[in-house]
């Protein structure tokens, strides 16, 4: 006896026809990348309005933070705590505006791979210095960050974004 199946078409915002896995493959990233966004604009922001984070010393400030970690000892690339030491609210304001600009990249999808890439450096470095005494390796929480980066590092935003605006915007303009 002889089995068909049937499934089900839909028509793509690019007019095609496809299958819905088709277009759960192409938005696969989409959460990924919302996620990640908002995350750094909220970090991000956090530490700019925060009364505490841009100091030089007292409590939570960056100074105090990068001066615990130096003398613990336990982290994978000691030169960078030693290069944010010399300028610390220099260094929490490198970071924070980092942060913000990476998440905003990301949520609108403007250059977005240079985003991610620059999601996947803060996340990196954080982990060979905040993370990386975190005992086992996958408790540390910027790890798994640097991991999710990597998929948008690799694809990019390819719908709902600037980028994607940009592509048609000039695809068009060439005729074709």
């Amino acid at each position: 006896m002889a089995h068909t199946t049937r499934t089900a078409t839909y028509t793509d915002p690019g007019g095609g026809r496809g299958d819905w896995r088709d277009t759960a493959a192409r938005y696969a990233l989409l959460p990924l990348r919302i996620f990640l966004g908002v995350t750094f604009v909220y970090a991000g922001l956090d530490k700019l309005t925060s009364s505490t984070f841009l100091k030089d010393s007292g409590d939570q400030s960056i100074g105090d933070q990068i001066r615990f970690l130096q003398e613990g000892g336990d982290v994978a690339v000691p030169a960078m705590l030693d290069l944010a030491a010399n300028s610390p609210v220099a260094f929490g304001y490198a970071i924070a505006l980092g942060e913000l600009a990476v998440g905003i990249g990301t949520l609108i999808g403007l250059f977005a791979r240079v985003a991610a890439l620059g999601g996947a450096l803060i996340s990196l470095s954080l982990w060979f210095t905040m993370s990386w005494s975190a005992t086992p390796y996958y408790m540390g929480n910027d790890l798994p960050y640097l991991m999710a980066w990597l998929p948008l590092v690799l694809a990019g935003a390819s719908y709902w974004s600037v980028d994607a605006w940009l592509k048609e915007r000039r695809r068009n303009s060439l005729g074709g």
